[in-house]
């Protein structure tokens, strides 16, 4: 982290762009290096030591095995017999947070590279507020070649000890995600920041549905250190999903009935360019572009829970959440008017969807959650308790929605989450139950979603804390044909139920058996802190 105390004059560069000269105190988020030895900085090694202006002062700066630092030197007044002092106006950046580094030169027009040399630039990671990242600048100016040399080649040695760092990415891009912006969001503002960090890239852009699927079936990955997916929900869960698939084979196990799955190979990076990015926003706090960038260039990760989905035996996806009844239908009434803009193709399908709001027919069994477990000894063996028919409950009746959800599933009309009592890996599952209601009291329950108010607080919402669950519908009525818009409903032995997994639409006919993978994927972001509550507006009702 940066700092300064008093008036020292850094300057700073945020957004790979403009320059800022700040003339005041730093921001709260910024660390300040005491003036008192900090306990840590015993144990720290001092590398190099010496004299670099930064902004209008002259620094005495010192570069240890941990962080960089400086102070302000104070000048020598005429007359004045005593040695320059060092004021109290200080500051630091911790080597972690540095992603890049670079010799600065003085260029003139139609010039690549310049002859005269000003010094050296660090790149750095800048926390803000809510979980917010920023990539910022620090010049430290010399003209000595030999000088900043040294400094230069020290710095990136220790740049390269962070090993977790990626090097090489394969990029799948769909230009179709939300309002066509991906491209934009990728070249525009991605590429830059991974192009100041050294990483090599791989880009490929994906021309239909399923087609980044079928590439990472078959595509060389040896020589890339993560993958990353710049588009929506559905554009990332496919990235998953085929990521997971390759996993699988790769271990020689059967797809078609998958158990115990291994955990993918790569790390996987998601940079939200879609209409809701709730996969984004649930790894990182917030769906910011920048932030998840920048994650991807630190290095961070976190294993994340994933579930399997299957019928009759046979193994159908992975999915972090999906939606049956009233979720589903929405979903499926959205698929059928894509002609629409996103926006308004969501409205009119929620809209459409309460119009007609029906209950399913379902029996529901789950397994409850037991934290007394070890996730470890799950990961490895599967759920030894799924074979234990007397652990499993069992409901039955008319369901409006059955939500299972993984991850708290953050959106913007959401801002608590879809489930927000769900982490991302503590080994559980949400099982959300909307029971029969009338409409307005169900839509009181949607629009709770919205606000900072309790949105299980009603008599016909169950929650529960679960690692398996079984959706038996029991309906004889064909979803296709009652979800026409003035058709009648037929009775039809090939009744398709449609789930909303992931934000894509899955239809099934029989029984889905959902089942929790603790830590089987390892996304790029770093620890969600506790959101603030934000009080949302929401536009679909």
């Amino acid at each position: 982290m940066l700092g300064r105390r008093r008036c020292s004059r850094v300057s700073v560069q945020e957004g790979c762009g403009k320059e800022t000269t700040s003339p005041g105190a730093a921001p709260e988020s910024l660390a300040l290096w005491a003036s008192s030895p900090r306990p840590e900085a015993a144990t720290e090694q001092i590398l190099l030591r010496g004299i670099f202006e930064i902004g209008r002062d002259s620094c005495d700066v010192v570069l240890s095995d941990r962080v960089l630092r400086w102070r302000p030197i104070q000048p020598v007044r005429p007359g004045d017999d005593s040695k320059p002092d060092l004021l109290c106006d200080e500051g630091i950046i911790e080597l972690k947070d540095i992603f890049s580094v670079k010799l600065k030169w003085r260029c003139s027009a139609h010039q690549e590279k310049g002859n005269t040399l000003l010094g050296i630039t660090l790149f750095f990671c800048l926390k803000k507020e809510q979980n917010k990242l920023k990539d910022s600048t620090l010049d430290l100016v010399n003209l000595s070649e030999d000088y900043c040399d040294v400094w230069f080649r020290q710095l990136k040695q220790l740049l390269a000890g962070f090993s977790n760092r990626p090097k090489s990415l394969k990029i799948f891009l769909n230009p179709q995600s939300h309002k066509k912006e991906a491209t934009q969001v990728y070249y525009g503002k991605v590429e830059p920041l991974l192009k100041i960090a050294g990483i090599k890239t791989d880009v490929t852009i994906t021309e239909y549905e399923g087609h980044a699927l079928s590439l990472l079936k078959e595509c060389e990955l040896q020589g890339f250190d993560g993958v990353v997916c710049v588009g929506g929900d559905g554009s990332a869960s496919e990235v998953a999903h085929a990521l997971l698939l390759r996993a699988q084979r790769n271990a020689g196990m059967e797809t078609d009935s998958i158990l115990t799955p291994v955990q993918a190979q790569l790390p996987l990076g998601i940079i939200p360019a879609g209409s809701t990015n709730v996969l984004a926003h649930s790894l990182h706090g917030i769906p910011h572009v920048i932030t998840a960038t920048l994650h991807i260039i630190m290095g961070h990760i976190q294993p994340v829970d994933v579930c399997t989905f299957s019928t009759t035996g046979k193994f159908l996806r992975f999915g972090f959440s999906a939606m049956f009844g009233f979720g589903g239908r929405t979903l499926a009434l959205a698929e059928k008017h894509r002609w629409m803009s996103p926006n308004q193709r969501r409205d009119f399908a929620v809209i459409k969807a309460l119009a007609k709001l029906k209950p399913e027919d379902c029996e529901i069994s789950f397994l409850p959650f037991n934290n007394s477990q070890d996730l470890q000894e799950r990961k490895v063996l599967g759920s030894p308790k799924s074979n234990y028919s007397d652990q499993w409950q069992m409901i039955h009746g008319q369901f409006l929605n059955v939500s299972i959800m993984a991850i708290p599933c953050l959106c913007t009309v959401a801002p608590r989450g879809l489930a927000p009592n769900t982490r991302l890996n503590n080994g559980s599952m949400a099982l959300i139950i909307a029971r029969n209601t009338s409409r307005a009291e169900f839509i009181k329950h949607l629009k709770r979603y919205a606000s900072v108010k309790n949105q299980f607080n009603f008599p016909f919402v169950e929650t529960y804390t679960v690692e398996e669950v079984k959706i038996n519908p029991r309906n004889t009525i064909s979803v296709h044909n009652s979800e026409e818009e003035d058709g009648p409903q037929e009775a039809s032995s090939d009744c398709n139920f449609p789930w909303n997994i992931d934000g894509d639409l899955m239809e099934v006919a029989s029984e889905v058996h959902v089942r929790l993978h603790p830590r089987l994927i390892t996304l790029y972001g770093g620890s969600m802190e506790e959101m603030n509550d934000t009080k949302v507006t929401c536009n679909c009702l």
